[in-house]
């Protein structure tokens, strides 16, 4: 394959696939593997990552790429082939998430950070040697009106912290995903979280510009507009569709490389059938599909439980999820589909 950013963006948003992510820090691993009752150990994390990656149908006919944490990339399968070359030899791209984490924004309670600009030149060297051929940069903007979170100070910090990211990335023969995160949580309505997404995709692209990232080797990851989950309202498919592209047309560049939207804690079925809507609506300007963790391993990790004897079964249901999400980035996914299975 072309190393050209805006080849390797194409193939990440190609034919209906999507990305897996599975760069889980060690500690919301932890948290995913307490709820199915395995241990978290360096081993354990690589069984469960390795069972994923050797899945061959999921892998081959419907991810484009693997988003990796740190220890992930550097990790070696139990016969000592490295993780990074399963991945390549169904077709896949890996890929590295290479944020530090949101913190407190200094002065602005309630407001977040993501930090991690600091050493990135010379770690997506390291990455890249390593194989990863795009990365991911996540920015999180809480919603609470009451307390005037997020500020435009939080958007616009995020924004230009993305902005210079990206730019090192595309220096580095590296693709970024720029992901500012609008969370679902909150008690806000539809229109809201409409209103915050634009104003937080508006000041993104003023940054990418003003960075002079070549936006045809980006990839976008954003939020579905929605209700916040403790709105009590569930927006439904063809409202979450209808916003969610008027939202795009307003704001994001048709130059861009593709998108492909988070999971943002939507469940499985929700997730898939959102994703659907939108591209039920269509034609777009941009491909859209998806870059899941959560809705594409909740019933993979369910299955495994931590044992050999399971791996089968898990990879049957990462290929389900995999294959339902490959259908709704064509606007093809049908809700009897899921019943089928």
């Amino acid at each position: 394959m072309s190393e050209r950013l805006e080849d390797i963006a194409a193939a990440m948003v190609a034919d209906g696939k999507g990305l897996l992510a599975a760069d889980e820090s060690s500690g919301t691993i932890k948290k995913r593997f307490d709820v199915i009752g395995v241990e978290s150990t360096a081993d354990s994390r690589r069984d469960y990552r390795e069972m994923m990656f050797r899945a061959k149908e999921a892998m081959t006919r419907y991810i484009s790429g693997v988003i990796l944490y740190d220890e992930t990339i550097r990790q070696k399968a139990a016969d000592g082939t490295p993780l990074v070359d399963i991945i390549k030899a169904t077709g896949a791209i890996p890929g590295i998430k290479v944020d530090a984490g949101a913190k407190p924004l200094a002065g602005y309670p309630g407001d977040t950070i993501t930090e991690g600009l600091d050493g990135l030149r010379e770690r997506l060297a390291d990455y890249y040697k390593l194989g990863a051929r795009f990365a991911k940069w996540r920015a999180v903007i809480d919603i609470d009106v009451a307390k005037g979170v997020p500020s435009a100070t939080s958007i616009g910090s995020n924004a230009h912290a993305l902005a210079r990211y990206a730019a090192l990335c595309q220096v580095a023969g590296i693709v970024p995903i720029v992901e500012p995160e609008v969370l679902m949580d909150g008690a806000h309505d539809i229109g809201t979280c409409y209103e915050i997404s634009k104003a937080t995709l508006t000041r993104l692209y003023t940054e990418l510009y003003a960075a002079r990232v070549v936006l045809e080797g980006t990839i976008l990851k954003p939020n579905m507009v929605l209700a916040g989950k403790k709105s009590g309202k569930v927006s439904s498919p063809e409202e979450v569709a209808e916003k969610t592209i008027k939202l795009f047309r307003e704001t994001v560049p048709a130059a861009i490389g593709g998108i492909a939207f988070l999971s943002g804690g939507q469940s499985d079925e929700e997730a898939t059938a959102n994703l659907n809507a939108i591209n039920a609506i269509g034609p777009h300007p941009w491909k859209l599909t998806f870059s899941y963790g959560r809705a594409l391993q909740a019933a993979p990790q369910k299955a495994w439980s931590g044992k050999a004897a399971n791996v089968a079964a898990a990879q049957a249901a990462f290929a389900h999820r995999a294959h339902m999400n490959h259908l709704a980035a064509l606007g093809k996914w049908q809700p009897e589909l899921e019943q089928a299975a």
